[in-house]
């Protein structure tokens, strides 16, 4: 984790572990198809990028917050030091719902880029909130089991099968703080600079990222070491589903492109 956290136990300590890797994966995967719809916004794949995009904060986004309202926060608002932070959270969501309706109903692709940085930049102050002020607030408590509470919760703990599930149709792009993108690179790739990035999640942001790329789309990743361990892991997890060429290969720095393979 990026942060200290005492928990009242080992299963809670693992659960909070679970939800911040989760968060970080949500975070990489909503930079990149959030920048997919910055980049498209006066290009012809504008519409798909918006989609892609929507589509992932229905079947994903919002049934996380749906499921905090139902688990976590009821608990969490039971702690004195805690109900305030509660009552905001729950006000941020309600403005996470309003946005996301902004995005469907914006009447053209420039407004959408707008609606969407917006969403992306209040969805990274709310999961800051999450990580650093409210899951530790709960592990903290013995009167509390997060462990139990997140049992069976996949939209609370995510999880990933042995291959990459077909992303949504969406360019891909440069992320906002929450992934450490630094840009673009002269061929118009976002770069991730995984420096910035806390290694605790650092793995889990970048496989957020590469899951919102679509099919053909890559992105530049820039490190301070040779990835190997992160590459092997891709490779366990997805088999053979990105190409991976270096640009450069230290002593300083390591920059790779990444492609997802059609």
């Amino acid at each position: 984790m990026s942060t200290v956290t005492i928990a009242s136990s080992h299963a809670d300590a693992e659960a909070a572990e679970k939800v911040e890797q989760h968060h970080a994966e949500m975070a990489g995967r909503l930079a990149v198809l959030t920048a997919g719809v910055v980049r498209s916004a006066r290009t012809d794949q504008a519409q798909s990028a918006r989609q892609g995009l929507l589509s992932w904060l229905r079947d994903e986004l919002v049934p996380h917050a749906t499921a905090e309202e139902k688990t976590l926060y009821p608990a969490a608002a039971q702690i004195a030091e805690a109900r305030l932070l509660v009552e905001a959270m729950l006000a941020e969501h309600v403005l996470i719902h309003r946005l996301v309706g902004d995005l469907e109903a914006a009447a053209d692709p420039v407004e959408a880029a707008a609606v969407a940085r917006s969403l992306e930049t209040l969805f990274g102050s709310h999961l800051a909130k999450e990580n650093d002020q409210l899951i530790p607030a709960l592990v903290a408590s013995p009167d509390y089991s997060v462990a139990e509470m997140l049992t069976g919760m996949h939209e609370l703990l995510g999880g990933h099968d042995d291959h990459v599930e077909d992303a949504p149709s969406a360019e891909a792009g440069h992320g906002g703080h929450q992934c450490g993108c630094g840009g673009h690179d002269e061929a118009g790739l976002p770069e991730l600079d995984v420096r910035t990035i806390p290694h605790a999640i650092r793995h889990a942001t970048i496989f957020g990222a590469l899951e919102g790329l679509r099919p053909g789309a890559g992105l530049l990743l820039a490190a301070d070491h040779d990835p190997l361990p992160l590459l092997a892991q891709l490779e366990q997890r997805a088999p053979g589903a990105y190409a991976v060429s270096y640009r450069d290969s230290g002593p300083e720095l390591w920059r790779l492109e990444l492609t997802r393979k059609a």
